[in-house]
């Protein structure tokens, strides 16, 4: 089928994503004067206490410019590749989206390249943004890369870096990667169309495998806070999960029962040895828990069922029990 290129040749592109980190890349596309033949995105999912269906960002983006949005449960359904074919799209662009068939990222004729937030070959996996804070990384950016069959691990097109400050969070570098990466698709899409875009191959910046870090999902066990760590690595977990999922602390109450309490915000004091797992407060303003080598101010908190608060806010209406241990 003939493609269906916009006014200024500029050819029709499909665009795939679902949450709000792949908005600002569709609307910049739009921008740039491409014709977005179709937007995928998933399907809507139960949420919410009433478990109403919910829409993806990209999908209320979508309706709201008047794209048509496609939201097929199988990627590899003969329907869905069938229609997807007959748009006649020359290149589809992926921000944060899920794995595509082989049968999808080859159709079209000028390739499928992926946004990613990390400087690959770093941080492959779902969690880049986390991973790298977790990790103490000062420096990390987003990545164009053409797909291939194993995950993140294609020719890289462009990159952008940024420097990670000691307190930033997963949820403040998201929100600059979202903007960063936004122009960085479009740069990418008019490197590909004006055929100036060379791939180079990922094994060209990898001196030694074991330097790799990888981006794995991000399970509950993540996000325990054990403090016979050091405070910089506790800190960084901290930030690395806030505000989603989230750190926590399990606070071994004198029945025999526990609480999970978030960490969002944290601030580190060296302080040599100490006891480690004791949790010390002022009652007003100051919640603090020993660890290897310090002290771990909790800044933000937040309580089961309850919205996240300072600790001098949760002071005001909480008292921890006489007798309460941090697991």
């Amino acid at each position: 089928m003939e493609a269906q290129g916009s006014l200024n040749g500029k050819p029709a592109v499909v665009f795939m994503g679902t949450p709000a980190f792949a908005v600002p890349s569709l609307n910049k596309l739009m921008t740039a004067g491409y014709k977005i033949a179709a937007v995928i995105t998933a399907p809507d999912r139960p949420a919410g206490r009433g478990q109403k269906p919910l829409m993806s960002d990209v999908k209320q983006f979508a309706l709201n410019h008047g794209l048509k949005v496609m939201q097929p449960e199988r990627l590899g359904g003969p329907d869905f590749l069938e229609e997807l074919r007959s748009l006649g799209a020359e290149l589809f662009v992926v921000v944060a989206f899920r794995m595509l068939p082989e049968s999808v990222w080859s159709m079209p004729r000028l390739g499928t390249f992926n946004l990613h937030g990390s400087l690959l070959p770093q941080y492959r996996g779902a969690a880049p943004i986390n991973r790298a804070i977790m990790n103490g990384e000062q420096i990390t950016g987003v990545t164009t890369f053409f797909i291939r069959r194993e995950i993140d691990t294609g020719g890289i097109l462009f990159q952008e870096h940024i420097a990670l400050g000691p307190d930033d969070t997963a949820g403040e570098v998201h929100d600059k990667l979202m903007v960063i990466g936004a122009d960085l698709v479009v740069k990418t899409a008019d490197a590909i169309v004006l055929g100036k875009a060379k791939a180079i191959e990922q094994e060209e910046f990898i001196a030694d495998e074991n330097t790799l870090h990888p981006a794995p999902k991000i399970f509950r066990e993540d996000c325990r806070l054990d403090f016979s760590r050091s405070v910089i690595h506790l800190h960084n977990q901290v930030r690395g999960l806030s505000p989603y999922p989230g750190a926590f602390i399990e606070l071994m109450l004198p029945d025999g029962t526990s609480t999970a309490i978030k960490v969002l915000r944290s601030k580190p004091e060296l302080a040599g040895t100490v006891l480690t797992h004791t949790l010390q407060s002022d009652g007003k303003a100051e919640i603090k828990v020993s660890c290897a080598d310090g002290f771990l101010h909790l800044l933000e908190l937040q309580l089961p069922g309850k919205k996240r608060m300072s600790a001098s806010d949760l002071l005001r209406g909480y008292r921890f029990p006489e007798g309460a241990t941090v697991g």
